[in-house]
């Protein structure tokens, strides 16, 4: 067995077998930007699509003598079923709907189908789990910790719903958070320019929508809040609950106190604009000072072993081959 060993792990085999690992490589790495596709059009034609849906919905909300219903009515097994048990009075929460607007889904439908999922989900997950835990496994465990574990399959499945939602406004958030300094900057040069705030919000959701389809959707509602609601201050406290960002919401403040204490716009959006931009910096920053901890894991687990292989090796192929 050692003179095998000594035989394929020779200097000229080991030199071999590593000039095709590294050409291997080199032709992958050459090949990777050639096999990469450019989903850039892609993306611009569903944004664009996306933002003429938007423009859509939006004239039909303005026109007058026209009632469009804008929002989808609820499935009706699923209205049967939350008006049968009544389940907005046993699971409906005043918090889910903040959620709900917060995470895009807007109008009675949504709520329709939380309040549903809140029902339906424990009852499917318990089911699904006594099926597979007593018929399909059949553990030999004690019946009282087979039913423990059921239970905990239909709580979870009860807060599936929540768990959802929450996924999905913090990947909202964070495609606002990501493209609202971008937006102050272009609202700042549209109300410089001399543009009332309105033509500002509509003209920004035109242009930040290439970055993040939310905000856009949320300045085109805002848009059209500012040019119905009889009180200019709401529009911007629902943008500020729609969003449920504290850099938002501190230019809602700032848009608020501009329209009843007549101060300067341009001012505070420049001020509003910077502040967002360093807090950007500030937790790109407190990310790059967080990875060299979490690398520590990886470092001593992947490449140390591999780092004693390499140094450790050739000694040990000699000490092999003395004995």
């Amino acid at each position: 067995m050692t003179q095998i060993i000594l035989r394929y792990i020779d200097a000229q085999t080991l030199t071999m077998i590593f000039a095709a690992v590294a050409a291997a490589a080199t032709v992958l790495t050459l090949a990777m930007p050639l096999m990469a596709t450019d989903n850039l059009s892609k993306r611009m034609k569903a944004v664009a699509v996306e933002r003429e849906k938007m423009r859509q919905r939006e004239r039909e909300r303005m026109a007058q003598g026209n009632r469009v219903a804008l929002r989808q009515s609820p499935k009706a097994y699923m209205k049967r079923a939350v008006d049968s048990l009544n389940l907005s009075k046993w699971v409906g929460q005043e918090a889910a709907r903040g959620m709900l607007v917060q995470a895009g889904f807007r109008g009675h439908a949504p709520y329709v189908t939380y309040l549903f999922f809140r029902m339906a989900m424990p009852i499917i997950m318990l089911l699904g789990s006594l099926f597979y835990i007593f018929v399909v496994l059949d553990l030999d465990y004690p019946p009282m910790l087979k039913m423990a574990v059921c239970i905990g399959c239909a709580y979870f499945g009860m807060q599936s719903p929540n768990l959802f939602l929450k996924n999905k406004i913090q990947r909202r958030q964070l495609s606002i958070k990501r493209a609202f300094p971008d937006a102050l900057d272009l609202l700042l040069i549209c109300v410089e320019s001399g543009m009332s705030i309105e033509a500002a919000f509509r003209k920004v959701s035109e242009e930040v929508g290439t970055q993040s389809v939310a905000l856009a959707e949320e300045f085109t509602l805002t848009t059209a809040e500012l040019s119905y609601l009889p009180d200019r201050r709401q529009a911007y406290e629902n943008l500020a609950q729609r969003t449920g960002l504290e850099g938002v919401k501190a230019v809602c403040l700032a848009l608020q106190q501009a329209e009843r204490y007549g101060t300067p716009l341009a001012t505070t959006l420049r001020v509003l604009a910077q502040e967002n931009r360093d807090m950007r910096m500030a937790e790109a920053e407190k990310r790059a000072a967080a990875l060299p901890p979490k690398l520590t894991v990886p470092m001593i687990v992947f490449f140390l072993p591999v780092l004693f292989v390499v140094i450790l090796g050739p000694a040990a192929i000699k000490v092999m081959g003395l004995q």
